[in-house]
């Protein structure tokens, strides 16, 4: 405003168009604020643009109405409220319909997420009460040579107690491979083994099968014939499966990502030593004890860290 007021005095002085070069802006800007001009700095504010008269506005009745409707349906969104209220006689838009409940601040009161309250996992007392065991497939990227166009896995177990492991390589993942991993798998540890946990894959059991799911695979088999019982994990939820998970993330950064593989016997030799080398790796949930320490001073003393 004291822009203004001093434009419209140059102006009454000098004309009003050295004002408008002075001020850089055009005459009339400057006629219209002279115009206005009534000596008090007051009339050079700014006027609202606010109409005098809002003939469409809704009507006492109509906003009772949608106080009413609201108050019986708090949680109705604004499709299903605009229509409830269009059953009733309402005949305005959506979209005033939306500006008057967020003027009145009646807008769907969405009901709270029920809290997740995370299951307390199991704790594994001693070695063998429960082993975890999946499949995972070598990265494309890391097969070089003869073995390239190839597909090899890794057959994965872990003990849940003190993330003892035992990999073994196939050339092929399904059941008579998972039934020969679980014959290699116990005599590789140290501990006889109790439960053995899995996920839903076809090389462990035709759970997700309907027409198969009643006959037992040769894992399956395999387990009932050494007294193991087989704990499958609920589909399509891997983390419940975390430990072995988690251990193949690991063997992605530090395995795979500065290997690669010339044949499946290259493949063979490499996964051994990184197996030596994760068993002999000090870990913090272990007290910063490798999982062979661990294993050896349980079995040893009874010991626990």
């Amino acid at each position: 405003m004291l822009f203004r007021q001093a434009l419209i005095k140059y102006a009454q002085k000098n004309g009003a168009t050295k004002a408008a070069i002075r001020y850089k802006t055009n005459r009339q800007y400057v006629y219209r604020w002279m115009k206005r001009y009534d000596g008090t700095l007051e009339s050079l504010a700014d006027r609202s643009h606010r109409p005098h008269s809002h003939p469409n506005q809704h009507t006492p009745a109509e906003l009772k109405l949608i106080s009413d409707m609201r108050r019986r349906n708090p949680n109705a969104g604004l499709v299903v409220f605009w229509v409830k209220l269009m059953q009733r006689g309402y005949t305005r838009s959506i979209t005033g319909l939306y500006r008057v409940l967020r003027k009145q601040g009646e807008m769907a009161v969405k009901p709270p997420n029920p809290k997740y309250i995370p299951k307390q996992y199991e704790q594994m007392l001693y070695p063998g009460q429960r082993v975890q065991m999946d499949v995972k497939f070598v990265p494309a990227v890391c097969l070089v040579g003869d073995a390239k166009g190839k597909k090899f896995c890794q057959y994965t177990a872990i003990d849940e107690y003190s993330r003892f492991r035992y990999l073994e390589a196939f050339e092929e993942h399904n059941t008579y491979s998972s039934a020969l991993f679980l014959e290699h798998l116990i005599k590789a540890f140290p501990f006889p083994i109790e439960c053995v946990q899995t996920d839903n894959g076809t090389e462990f059991t035709k759970r997700l099968l309907p027409a198969q799911r009643r006959t037992p695979t040769l894992f399956e088999t395999r387990l009932k014939q050494c007294g193991i019982e087989h704990k499958l994990i609920r589909p399509y939820t891997p983390r419940h499966n975390g430990k072995v998970e988690r251990s193949h993330r690991k063997d992605n950064e530090y395995f795979y990502a500065t290997h690669t593989f010339y044949s499946f016997d290259d493949f063979k030799k490499q996964l051994a030593v990184h197996s030596r080398k994760y068993n002999n790796f000090p870990m913090r949930p272990l007290n910063w004890k490798s999982p062979a320490d661990y294993i050896n001073a349980f079995i040893t003393n009874g010991e626990v860290f």
